[in-house]
């Protein structure tokens, strides 16, 4: 299809009331859509109804990448991130984390705040022992699942 058949095409759709225009040709197929005063074009190869090509031109797929290592997971008890919100060790800025390694902690301690929705949410312990890591920075996203200690 010529460029200024295109072109009117195009002009023809911005002017009207029609919302999407497609038209199939032996060159190929055009397909011109119009949303929200905008409008996009979309262009297709021609369609051809021919043998399949040899098995050496077809494009052969991307060797798939080695699997990553299955990150190791640390021993002891995660305690996780019971919803989306940002982590944080202590209840202000300037005050003392809940908990530090080494910390002992019973189950039902307050061990983080996770805000959400401009809420502090108490995050407690959900299991006795000693906290070995603190697997989340200050000030940090988490998502809903998210180990944030590890407790052994």
């Amino acid at each position: 299809m010529d460029l200024r058949k295109l072109k009117t095409l195009i002009d023809l759709v911005s002017e009207s009331n029609v919302s999407e225009l497609e038209i199939t040709e032996a060159e190929g197929k055009v397909r011109i859509v119009k949303g929200g005063g905008q409008v996009v074009q979309h262009m297709m190869a021609p369609v051809q109804a021919s043998m399949p090509a040899p098995a050496a031109l077809q494009p052969q797929a991307a060797a798939a990448p080695a699997p990553a290592a299955a990150p190791e997971q640390p021993a002891g008890h995660a305690v996780k991130s019971p919803m989306v919100g940002t982590f944080y060790r202590a209840s202000s800025p300037g005050a003392k984390a809940f908990v530090e390694i080494g910390s002992q902690v019973k189950q039902g301690d307050t061990i983080c705040i996770i805000e959400a929705m401009k809420i502090l949410n108490e995050i407690e312990a959900d299991k006795a022992g000693t906290v070995t890591q603190v697997l989340c920075e200050n000030g940090q996203a988490v998502e809903y699942g998210q180990p944030l200690f590890i407790i052994e």
